[in-house]
């Protein structure tokens, strides 16, 4: 049996960068990983999904391009290049990981790694024992048990980001995060984008009025949404399903995408561990990541939790300060978000809808993409900002869409996490002309 301080199934954002800080903390490393190091966030999620809008927002830029002065633009789309330049991109995040994994205190082990008891994992016939073991398996894509004929091909985000062909007609079933990212992208393509979604408003993360806005603005850019309908079955001629009235409705498409969601990738092995654990709410764990097993912790998509890459990483940091008897300020409970349309949205904390829910007293402060210097200059003027505090001024959140976003509601989060003031935001001088500028103008209305 080969024993080692620490054992981590998963060389995902979590598992690789625990792996790494583990390591040079001084900790004797084992990590095991099935496929490619970068879990989904890298090689099928986050970055060539990234990698695709980039290309979608230079395709906007050109399409707008009278608008900067330059007339008469031709231009033809090659969705080989845009794949292979997303590959290469992968590629290249992919070396830089496997170099963090080559520290001497890490062993990184290409196999599948199986619980024999609670101290012990098996992988190709060896045993290998740790003191501490992190579970680090991530999530696998949900779908939706419908009829559909053989030949009839459903695709997930995966398959997407691989397409061998551009196609005229797309159906996105879920208006999410991944159907939003993905209808925004292609139809700055080219395609024709429907999206069926089975809530009132897509997002639900997002505070419902900015969802809103966001929606009809790919609305306006050639979208089409059918909200509240109930897909019932897939065709050879594209979904079937049923609409808000009550209306059966047949959508045709070339590819369908199934982007409902993602579940926590969890094992029968898991039982012999111990740990409590279901395929519908993954691995429970507490506020510091461990399992009801105290040595077996669980980091990133597989708790349910936060489904982020950013959340995996700092959840793996924190599990690994645990581990050495460190104190962290690791605020887990403020973790922002972006979803990568165009334009872009984000959020961190409460909304108002969730503050309403709450039966909380709170005070919602405004800003508009269209009154900033910057965004006009950059003919980005779609975009609204919800800053949210309580009556006395604490920051309870911020959610936001337009150029940008991201950055802004990253600067938020870092005030939350230092208990920053409305009033104290006011205070903080912010470079003119930039689209920061809208985050302070909400704080000073």
């Amino acid at each position: 049996m080969i024993q080692t301080d620490l054992i981590i199934i998963g060389a995902g954002p979590g598992g690789y960068r625990a792996a790494e800080y583990a390591a040079k903390n001084g900790l004797k490393v084992i990590v095991f990983e099935t496929s490619h190091v970068g879990g989904t966030c890298l090689n099928v999620g986050c970055i060539p999904t990234k990698s695709f809008a980039r290309d979608a927002e230079i395709i906007q830029t050109l399409n707008n391009a009278e608008t900067f002065g330059l007339n008469g633009l031709d231009y033809e789309f090659d969705i080989q290049k845009v794949i292979r330049r997303k590959d290469e991109v992968i590629a290249s995040l992919r070396a830089g990981i496997e170099t963090l994994l080559s520290h001497p205190n890490i062993t990184l082990i290409k196999a599948e790694a199986q619980f024999k008891d609670a101290h012990t994992v098996t992988a190709d016939g060896e045993e290998y024992s740790a003191s501490h073991i992190i579970v680090a398996t991530g999530s696998v894509p949900k779908t939706l048990r419908l009829e559909k004929p053989a030949e009839r091909r459903v695709l997930d985000s995966s398959d997407l980001l691989s397409i061998g062909e551009l196609p005229e007609r797309l159906c996105i079933i879920g208006a999410g995060v991944i159907g939003m990212e993905f209808a925004s992208i292609f139809n700055a393509f080219g395609t024709e984008v429907t999206v069926v979604e089975f809530l009132k408003e897509c997002l639900p993360v997002l505070d419902s009025d900015i969802a809103k806005r966001l929606r009809k603005s790919l609305e306006k850019q050639g979208v089409t949404f059918h909200m509240q309908s109930s897909v019932t079955a897939i065709t050879k001629a594209g979904v079937v399903f049923t609409d808000k009235k009550g209306n059966a409705v047949t959508i045709e498409a070339d590819e369908v995408l199934m982007a409902v969601g993602r579940a926590p990738r969890v094992f029968d092995h898991f039982s012999k561990a111990g740990f409590e654990y279901s395929e519908r709410t993954g691995i429970a764990v507490n506020e510091h990541l461990q399992t009801t097993v105290p040595h077996i912790y669980a980091i990133g998509d597989v708790n349910a939790r936060q489904m982020l890459a950013h959340a995996a990483e700092m959840q793996g940091i924190h599990v690994v300060n645990q581990i050495l008897g460190k104190t962290d300020e690791i605020r887990l409970d403020i973790m922002p978000a972006a979803i990568f349309t165009l334009p872009e949205a984000a959020c961190v904390g409460l909304s108002e809808d969730s503050c309403k829910e709450q039966g909380r007293e709170y005070v919602c402060k405004k800003s508009f993409w269209r009154a900033n210097g910057k965004a006009l200059a950059m003919n980005e003027s779609e975009g609204l900002l919800k800053l949210i505090s309580s009556p006395q001024g604490d920051i309870l959140g911020c959610h936001a869409y337009g150029a940008h976003a991201a950055d802004l509601i990253q600067e938020v989060s870092a005030l939350m996490c230092r208990n920053t003031t409305v009033e104290q935001l006011a205070h903080i001088i912010h470079i003119h002309p930039t689209l920061s500028e809208v985050l302070h103008s909400a704080a000073e209305s």
